[in-house]
C-alpha cells in the first residue's frame, strides 16, 4: 500500500475562530472536523459549546488530539476520508480538510441520504468556486437540496500558506 501523503495547510488561531464565530455553531450541535490536524479548529468548536467528531487519519496528530481534547465533548477518529462515515442524525461540518481529498469530501457529505445541515470548508479556491457554481460531481442530484456560496480568504489565514489561493466554501441545506 502507498504511503500517504501529508500535506498539510493549519488555519490561523485567529481565522479558526472566525471561522467558527461565522458557522453558527450552538450549544450541544454535532460537528465534524475533518482533518483536524492539531486541533484549530476543533478548540474553537469546544467553546462554542458544539459536541465534535475530530477526523484525522495522521497517526501523530490523532494521538495529540486525544491528549489535547480528553473529554466527551470530543471524540477523535482516525480514519482515512474514504471510510468515513457520516452521523444518523443531523450535523454540521466546520474544516479544512486536505486538499487533495477536497472533491472525495464533498461527494462524501452530499450523498443521498447525508444529515448534513451545513458546512463550512476551507478548500482550494478554484474547488470552491466549481462546486458553488453547481459544477461539482453530482451536482443534479444535491443541487436541488442544497445551496453553496463561497468566499475568498488571504493568504495569511493558513500556515504555511498554500502555493494557490484559497476560499471558505458555505454549504447550507435548504429549509432547515
Amino acid at each position: 500500500m502507498a504511503q500517504p501523503r501529508w500535506g498539510w495547510h493549519q488555519l490561523a488561531d485567529d481565522w479558526a475562530c472566525r471561522l467558527v464565530a461565522g458557522a453558527g455553531i450552538n450549544p450541544g450541535d454535532l460537528v465534524l472536523d475533518i482533518g483536524a490536524g492539531t486541533g484549530a479548529l476543533t478548540a474553537p468548536l469546544v467553546r462554542a459549546g458544539a459536541r465534535v467528531i475530530a477526523f484525522e487519519l495522521h497517526p501523530g496528530r490523532a494521538a495529540a488530539l486525544r491528549a489535547r481534547f480528553g473529554t466527551d465533548q470530543v471524540k477523535v477518529v482516525q480514519v482515512d476520508v474514504a471510510d468515513l462515515r457520516l452521523p444518523r442524525r443531523p450535523f454540521r461540518v466546520v474544516a479544512n480538510p486536505p486538499f487533495a481529498l477536497t472533491t472525495a469530501v464533498l461527494r462524501r457529505l452530499l450523498t443521498r441520504g447525508s444529515r448534513l445541515v451545513a458546512a463550512d470548508l476551507v478548500l482550494p479556491r478554484y474547488a470552491a468556486v466549481r462546486w458553488a457554481a453547481g459544477r461539482g460531481p453530482g451536482a443534479d442530484r444535491w443541487s436541488r437540496q442544497f445551496d453553496l456560496a463561497y468566499v475568498g480568504l488571504p493568504h495569511t489565514a493558513l500556515r504555511p500558506a498554500p502555493p494557490g489561493r484559497t476560499a471558505l466554501l458555505q454549504i447550507r441545506r435548504r429549509g432547515w
